[in-house]
């Protein structure tokens, strides 16, 4: 039988998939044979690989169907709330919930521009080393040609190619790692609203279109109605869901071979996600001799402690210098393509950089692409705004590790926030500084460009950072030499009358 052949079979009974309860369709799959055996102990072996730590930089593409209607985040999720501002939108633009839902938005996804070979080679001018692909969202859409969803993936409905895919050649054609986000063990929980019905109005109790047992392969057969409705990122599922959820994402693993896999929490479902995580490492290992090349990020802290993953923090950058490389994951705008929305500054995305990488981690930016597949004229400035900054200064971006601090950076109370903490940003000025090293070099980034000479009192002859003798400073850019003196106070350094880039700039200092 074919893998089509088996699909289209598939296809037909879409409830049966989840609600059949046998020993068969509950129990685990089969992992692939490796290093890690499925258990959560054998899993703290791991060790993320060097490349990881060196790429400092990775860009993202979050879209998918949710951004035909280019109206913003969960919009799967909200059209189903009524008086939420998407469900207003739906309504206005498309129709009620009960006849026209996400079943048909994902049919209007269509990306009839989408270039990533093009797109690819943007992003490694803007200096990103690794690229990320969306491959599943909450909205239960695969991205891929997928084995186990396949009335509801991109090669079936929508675009019908295998947008996965296609990133995944582009990146690496181009040199790039390719990474792929996966959303999905949410899923069953996030869309609960599909399954319920407007509380007012004319169509007050008309169920939406979620409750239609045809296509419960999308909405999935949760009870209708559901009192009260579960927490969004909520992951309360029988284990008819969880093998199902496994199933895809090993099956994406396999196709794909990742050398990133996020997944949009901490390790999901217990023994089922080691299992998953396993199953990942032990392909990556046989796909690179031996050696475990793939990096599996988390946003729970725990489950990284023992150095089984690489910790992810969303929207925010850790408090301090982590003894292990971290990623941040963050947006210029909304995770999906929203029209008209305000985007984050070069300048914000150059501080954030600086800021994360003086604290041994990685900025994964995403840029959300509309409905076309064609950033907009003000995403491209962003993207460019960076490429220019990075043609200049990534030398004190790669490859580096962090220095005894990571700058004049206020110590954070231990319970302060990380994730979700960047909206309580200021601005960087010339008075702030960032640290990175690399090859017996200290790069100081100053986070703004003084009138006439920069400062930098960390660097101070002796100190709290006992600072020795600096015999040379270069200011990255510039190709004259610059005056320096250094006593007791700090490290001062006369400035050239142009500034060899925008926003941050950047001193190698030596012999320190």
């Amino acid at each position: 039988m074919t893998r089509r052949t088996a699909a289209g079979l598939l296809a037909g009974a879409p409830a049966l998939l989840l609600t059949r309860k046998s020993a068969a369709q509950d129990s685990m799959p089969e992992i692939a044979k490796g290093p890690f055996d499925g258990s959560a102990e054998s899993l703290k072996q791991y060790r993320i690989p060097e490349w990881f730590h060196d790429a400092k930089f990775g860009m993202w593409a979050h879209w998918g169907p949710q951004s035909a209607a280019e109206d913003g985040d969960w919009y799967a999720r909200n059209i189903y709330i009524q008086g939420s501002e998407q469900n207003k939108y739906h309504v206005a633009t498309y129709g009620h919930p009960s006849k026209f839902g996400h079943k048909d938005i994902c049919h209007l996804w269509k990306g009839e521009q989408f270039d990533p070979e093009h797109l690819i080679g943007l992003y490694k001018k803007a200096g990103a080393r690794y690229f990320m692909s969306m491959g599943v969202h909450h909205d239960n859409f695969d991205l891929w040609n997928s084995r186990h969803q396949p009335r509801w993936n991109a090669v079936a409905t929508g675009p019908k190619k295998d947008v996965v895919g296609l990133w995944m050649k582009a990146a690496r054609s181009q040199g790039l790692k390719f990474a792929v986000s996966e959303h999905l063990s949410n899923s069953y929980d996030w869309f609960a609203t599909s399954h319920t019905s407007d509380k007012t109005g004319p169509l007050a109790g008309v169920a939406y279109d979620g409750q239609d047992a045809q296509y419960s392969d999308l909405y999935h057969p949760s009870p209708n109605n559901p009192s009260p409705l579960p927490p969004a990122m909520g992951r309360i599922a029988p284990d008819s869901w969880k093998r199902l959820y496994f199933l895809r994402i090993q099956d994406l693993i396999d196709h794909y071979q990742p050398d990133l896999l996020y997944t949009d929490g901490g390790i999901p479902f217990d023994q089922w996600g080691y299992r998953l995580v396993s199953h990942y490492y032990n392909v990556i290992a046989k796909a690179h001799g031996g050696k475990v090349e793939g990096v599996y990020t988390s946003k729970t802290r725990k489950d990284c402690e023992d150095g089984t993953c690489a910790l992810d923090i969303e929207r925010g950058i850790a408090n301090e210098i982590q003894p292990q490389p971290w990623q941040t994951d963050t947006c210029i705008g909304n995770w999906h393509y929203k029209r008209g929305i305000t985007y984050k500054t070069g300048k914000t995305v150059i501080d954030m950089l600086c800021d994360i990488v003086s604290r041994n981690g990685n900025l994964m930016l995403n840029v959300p692409l509309p409905n076309s597949g064609v950033p907009d004229a003000e995403e491209l400035k962003v993207v460019d705004e960076i490429t220019r900054w990075m043609a200049v200064n990534s030398e004190g971006i790669y490859d580096t590790r962090p220095w005894k601090v990571a700058g004049n950076v206020p110590e954070a109370p231990p319970a302060r926030q990380a994730g979700f903490n960047e909206r309580n940003r200021k601005d960087l000025g010339p008075g702030d500084v960032r640290f990175t090293t690399k090859k017996g070099a200290l790069y100081a980034f100053v986070m703004g460009w003084p009138e006439r000479e920069a400062v930098v009192p960390l660097l101070a002859l002796g100190g709290k950072q006992q600072v020795g003798k600096i015999r040379k400073v270069e200011l990255l850019g510039h190709k004259a030499p610059v005056k320096f003196t250094q006593d007791e106070t700090a490290l001062k350094v006369e400035l050239p009358p142009e500034k060899p880039s925008e926003h941050a700039v950047c001193f190698k200092v030596t012999g320190a």
